[in-house]
């Protein structure tokens, strides 16, 4: 494309993300714009589109591929939705950013992946934004570059207010787990090598069909144990944070930050209350790098394959959970095509010029 012009982007879901997304590129990012948004439901597509100006509304990709409305796609849908619009997206040669997961399962992940293998060219880049996220990339580089020895261990937690009605067992692996499958190895260096799920004392205040909260056990290849308390009941706010212990020292990232308030003899502080505030310099920076990369012709961030391999690691994790002791996670060998390469652009978003 013309690298004086704007990015056209099609915002593919209406939903909270699709939404957020549609304000960040009109207002946060520089190079792109939305010009269509593909939503199903009249009144959200209605809705996003008058946050977007200039965009239209259209029921299928198909249809704004067609009508050549757009020059890039962004997947803000649940996963399951993700492979019929991933596929057209590939066999049109665009470039996409896919919330994550990738897919719905690891079938379906697979079938993408081969699907943009035919294509010739990595396009697919896949939204685990917590590579993009400052405290994160300055924990992996303080990991790599051993100033404080050896990573041993590393301490997660990852907790939510509430869940929504919709949310099942299975997601707290498949759609919340899935990001330090993620993030793990990626800080850590290392792939997964088996999950183990154990059971702790139920919350009663969790919805009466979820057993949680759970404590996630994942060994790495090179003998680095992470463990991940998953609670999505905890009441007081959204929390994700990691503690990396070293040979020499102990790292601590994504802790309460801001006012602290001492009164009436007691002592608070605020918290985040939704991912969406936690992450939002993340995915300002991921969004931006991709917009960049896009415009130069490739990808910025995690690849289909990158979303294949946490799409088996999220299927021996929901084995997990319904079972005893370790899972294997049978990783198989990475494609030539999906050679490591560094990132084209640096992960950090810039002011959009109004």
């Amino acid at each position: 494309m013309n690298l004086c012009e704007d990015l056209r982007v099609g915002v593919v879901g209406a939903g909270q993300m699709g939404a957020d997304h549609i304000q960040r590129l009109t207002h946060r990012i520089s190079g792109a714009r939305v010009t269509a948004v593909i939503e199903p439901d009249p009144a959200r597509a209605d809705a996003a589109v008058t946050a977007a100006p200039g965009a239209r509304a259209y029921p299928r990709l198909e249809d704004a591929l067609d009508a050549g409305a757009v020059d890039a796609v962004l997947i803000a849908t649940p996963g399951r939705f993700h492979e019929p619009v991933l596929l057209p997206a590939i066999a049109a040669g665009v470039p996409v950013l896919c919330e994550k997961p990738l897919a719905e399962d690891a079938a379906a992940a697979l079938r993408i992946v081969e699907a943009e293998q035919r294509s010739g060219a990595q396009r697919v880049q896949v939204g685990f934004m917590r590579r993009f996220d400052a405290e994160y990339a300055g924990l992996r580089e303080l990991i790599g570059s051993k100033e404080l020895g050896e990573l041993l261990m590393l301490r997660c937690i990852h907790r939510n207010p509430s869940v929504l009605d919709y949310y099942t067992q299975d997601m707290l692996i498949a759609d919340s787990v899935v990001h330090e499958l993620d993030v793990v190895p990626w800080l850590a260096g290392s792939p997964i090598r088996t999950i183990e799920v154990r059971h702790g004392r139920r919350n009663t205040l969790a919805p009466a069909h979820l057993e949680e909260p759970i404590l996630v056990l994942i060994e790495l290849e090179n003998g680095v144990l992470a463990d991940v308390e998953m609670n999505v009941s905890v009441r007081f706010g959204y929390q994700v944070a990691t503690e990396g212990v070293f040979e020499q020292g102990i790292a601590r990232i994504g802790q309460p930050a801001g006012m602290q308030i001492w009164e009436d003899g007691s002592a608070r502080i605020g918290e985040h209350r939704s991912f969406t505030t936690r992450f939002a310099p993340a995915y300002d920076a991921q969004v931006q790098a991709w917009v960049d990369a896009a415009r130069a012709g490739g990808i910025a961030g995690p690849s289909a394959w990158d979303g294949y391999r946490v799409a088996l690691a999220s299927e021996a994790g929901v084995r997990a959970l319904h079972t005893r002791g370790p899972v294997e996670v049978d990783l198989p060998e990475t494609p030539a095509f999906y050679a490591e390469r560094p990132l084209l652009f640096p992960s950090r978003p810039r002011q959009r010029t109004l």
